[in-house]
């Protein structure tokens, strides 16, 4: 897809998500929007506001410093188009990443075919029995911002579960105050929120607060957590 206008073609694929999720959360079917946009993208990566085309820089810097950790089973929370995926399989591990979008796994599959990835359509609320305990490294950048209310809630214990005695689980989110109103999407995450991985048994290795430089500076948070033993 030509890169011209990208700007102004992201800004209509953030647009057209406000106005999917507001009329899925009327409709009762408040996750159906993430099928709807992907859908309505139609191909074009600016028409997903949270698709780079490149994995994240807080993933890529954290791999880099991180390079003893790689070589095991990992798992990617909400892959979207695979960056992020692929960058883990490259730096060693072996992958499975999943989204609740049948169309943003058939577009991953078809841009990062031969990479290795074992791409899945699954819904977090609703995770393969299999899948419970059984990675060395969960990867979880950009999916609880997206959500809001119950299912935010939800979110973090359901996302805590993969992780595998002794595991670890890396978060990236956009970060905001524990107080203020915040508008949406993406809903960023407070300190408070965070404390819920927490409640659901995971202990804090490392915390960082870093920036994102886009058409703004972007506050962020980088977390590792550890399961017991």
């Amino acid at each position: 897809m030509s890169e011209d206008n990208f700007a102004e073609r992201r800004q209509k694929g953030r647009e057209t998500a406000g106005k999917l999720q507001n009329a899925c959360e009327e409709a009762g079917r408040p996750l159906d929007w993430f099928e709807g946009l992907y859908k309505a993208a139609d191909g074009d990566a600016a028409g997903v506001p949270w698709a780079d085309r490149k994995p994240h820089p807080g993933l890529s810097a954290w791999l880099a410093d991180n390079q003893h950790l790689t070589g095991r089973r990992a798992i990617d929370v909400g892959c979207g188009l695979g960056d992020n995926a692929t960058t883990l399989q490259n730096a060693g591990f072996d992958v499975t990443a999943f989204d609740l979008s049948q169309t943003a796994i058939d577009w991953a599959k078809k841009r990062n075919d031969g990479s290795g990835v074992d791409f899945h359509q699954a819904d977090l609320f609703e995770l393969p029995g299999h899948w419970i305990g059984a990675f060395d490294f969960v990867h979880e950048t950009y999916t609880i911002q997206a959500l809001k209310g119950g299912l935010r809630a939800a979110a973090f214990p359901e996302i805590a579960s993969l992780v595998k005695p002794g595991g670890r689980l890396l978060a990236i989110c956009r970060s905001r105050p524990d107080t203020g109103e915040v508008s949406g999407p993406p809903w960023p995450v407070s300190l408070k929120e965070m404390e819920n991985f927490e409640k659901a048994g995971l202990q804090v290795e490392t915390f960082e607060e870093f920036e994102v430089e886009k058409d703004r500076i972007i506050p962020h948070f980088r977390v590792l957590y550890r399961a017991q033993e």
